[in-house]
C-alpha cells in the first residue's frame, strides 16, 4: 500500500511497484484515514508512507499501525534537514526503512530510483515482523539500501587488501568497527545506549541516505552516555566516541603513530552501498588488526561479510548478531558462511563484547 498526499508519488510509485515481479499494489491513497478504511478489507505486507499529510500525519498513523498490527513501513521523506529530523521521529515510532525524495524534480527522481524503491520493498517484506513488534514501541528502524547498480563492486574499488604478513603493530588504542543495514538503527540504539562513557572508540557504517545520518547521530547523542557524531574527514577515534559514516560517502580508518583517525571520501558504490561496511572493515583490517573488534549486525545482503573475514585474518576479534535478535538475518548470515565470525551473540550481549575490547590486548 502507498499512502502519500502527492498524486505524482501515488501514480509513479504505484506504477513501478505494479510492474515489479512478485509485488502487488493493493491501494494508493492520499491520507491515513483512507488507508485505515482500505486496511479493514485487506492488510498489506508492506506500506510506503509519507510523513507530512492532511487529516492525520504519518507518524501518528505509524504508531497506530505498530500498536494494532506491526507491519514493515517504508517512509518516503523529503530530502531536507527538517525532513531528516521528522524521519528520525518516524523511525523511533517503528519504521524499517526510508526513501529520500527531493522537493523538485520529483517525478524524474522517482523514475530514476525505481530499483531502489523496489529493493526497499522486497527487503521490507523479509523483515522479521515479530522482532519489529517487540521493538516498535521504543526503537527505530533502518533506511533502505541505496540504488542497485548493474555492476557490484568490491572494496578493491576504494583501497587494496591488507597484506596478511604485515599485521599492524599493537597499541593501547582499541577500535570497534560496526556494520549494519536494515533494522540497524534500532539495533544501534539498543547497543550504544547501554555503553558507559569509558568505551573503546567506535566507527560505524549504517546504510542510510545522505542528510539522514546527521539527524540520526544527533538523536543517538541525546540518548547515549557516549558522544555520537556524524564523522567528518580527519576526526579522531577516541574512547567514549562513536563516529557514524555520513550517508553517500565512504568512511575509512587510518593510523597516525599510535592514534586512529577516519577519512571520509567519495567513490563508487561498493557492494551496492556508499558508505560500505566492506570498505570500513578492510581499512580496519589494514590499520588496526588485532587492536580491533568487528561487529556485523542485522541487515539485508552481504555487505561487510568479506571485510569481516579480512579483519579476522588480521587478528581482530569478530562478532555477529544472532538470527533470533535480527530484524533481517542477511549480513551476519553471510559473514558466518564465510568463516568470518569468531562468536555469535544476541543483540543484548553486544555491548558486553565491546566493553571486553577495552581491556583486550589482542590475541
Amino acid at each position: 500500500m502507498v499512502v502519500d498526499d502527492s498524486a505524482v508519488v501515488r501514480k509513479v510509485v504505484g506504477a513501478m511497484l505494479e510492474a515489479a515481479p512478485g509485488i502487488k499494489l493493493l491501494h494508493a491513497v492520499s491520507d491515513p484515514l483512507l488507508a485505515i478504511e482500505r486496511m479493514k478489507q485487506q492488510w498489506p505486507d508492506v506500506i510506503v508512507l509519507d510523513v507530512e499529510m492532511p487529516r492525520m500525519d504519518g507518524i501518528t498513523f505509524l504508531k497506530k499501525i505498530m500498536a494494532e498490527r506491526p507491519t514493515p513501513v517504508i517512509i518516503c521523506s523529503t530530502l531536507t534537514e527538517r525532513g531528516a529530523e521528522t524521519t528520525m521521529a518516524a523511525m523511533a515510532a517503528g519504521a524499517v526503512s526510508v526513501i529520500a525524495k527531493p522537493k523538485l524534480g520529483l517525478k524524474e527522481f522517482l523514475t530514476d530510483s525505481a530499483d531502489e524503491l523496489v529493493s526497499a520493498v522486497r527487503a521490507a517484506a523479509q523483515v522479521n515482523v515479530r522482532r519489529l513488534g517487540l521493538r516498535s514501541a521504543a526503537s527505530a528502524g533502518s533506511p533502505a539500501a541505496p540504488l542497485q547498480p548493474t555492476v557490484k563492486l568490491t572494496a578493491d574499488a576504494i583501497l587494496s587488501p591488507a597484506v596478511e604478513s604485515r599485521s599492524p603493530l599493537q597499541t593501547t588504542e582499541r577500535v570497534v568497527a560496526i556494520g549494519t543495514s536494515t533494522g540497524g538503527t534500532q539495533a544501534l540504539e539498543e547497543v550504544l545506549t547501554a555503553l558507559p562513557r569509558v568505551t573503546p572508540g567506535i566507527v560505524i557504517v549504517q546504510h542510510m541516505p545522505e542528510k539522514f545520518t546527521a539527524a540520526f547521530a544527533a538523536r543517538l547523542n541525546n540518548l547515549c552516555q557516549i558522544q555520537v557524531m556524524e564523522a567528518k574527514h580527519g576526526d579522531r577515534v577516541l574512547q567514549g566516541r562513536a563516529l557514524i559514516a555520513p550517508g553517500g560517502r565512504h568512511m575509512l580508518l587510518r593510523r597516525d603513530g599510535a592514534q586512529y583517525y577516519v577519512d571520509v571520501i567519495d567513490g563508487p558504490l561498493v557492494n551496492r552501498h556508499r558508505p560500505s561496511v566492506d570498505v570500513l572493515f578492510r581499512s580496519v583490517a589494514k590499520h588496526a588488526g588485532a587492536n580491533a573488534l568487528g561487529v556485523i549486525m542485522t541487515g539485508m545482503g552481504d555487505d561487510g561479510a568479506a571485510g569481516l573475514l579480512e579483519m579476522r585474518k588480521a587478528g581482530a576479534r569478530t562478532v555477529a548478531q544472532d538470527e533470533e535478535s535480527c530484524v533481517v538475518y542477511g549480513m551476519p548470515k553471510e559473514a558466518v558462511k564465510k568463516g568470518a565470525v569468531e562468536k555469535t551473540v544476541p543483540l543484548k550481549a553486544i555491548d558486553r563484547e565491546i566493553l571486553q575490547q577495552l581491556a583486550s590486548h589482542g590475541r
